[in-house]
């Protein structure tokens, strides 16, 4: 597998990803409907995937140096860049997170 075939196919689950959340209506929350998740539990799933993401690449990494039949550098350094850009990918939403709540908490009551 090559390394844009890769980082395409990254890309288009972080697309599914962000349609699926524009796609969720806001709950009320007195009326949150059992079984839905709230915006806690997407982003506790987000930053699941991106660990188990480096878990992935440090274990192909191990095995590469090791010497283990059938590890690929290719494959070692496809997902170590996946890993990567889905960690900086949560970086940037921390910081959008964290810019938003200055600007609630800067805002006049």
């Amino acid at each position: 597998m090559s390394q844009g075939v890769a980082f395409n196919r990254l890309m288009l689950e972080m697309r599914s990803m962000q349609a699926e959340a524009m796609a969720r209506k806001p709950a009320v929350p007195q009326a949150q409907e059992v079984g839905a998740s709230s915006f806690s539990d997407m982003l506790g799933q987000a930053v699941s995937k991106v660990s188990e993401t480096q878990n992935a690449a440090s274990q192909l990494a191990t095995a590469f140096e090791m010497g283990q039949s059938g590890v690929d550098l290719t494959d070692v350094m496809i997902a170590s860049q996946k890993s990567s850009v889905s960690f900086q990918a949560m970086t940037q939403v921390r910081n959008k997170l964290v810019q938003a709540y200055q600007d609630i908490m800067q805002m006049p009551v």
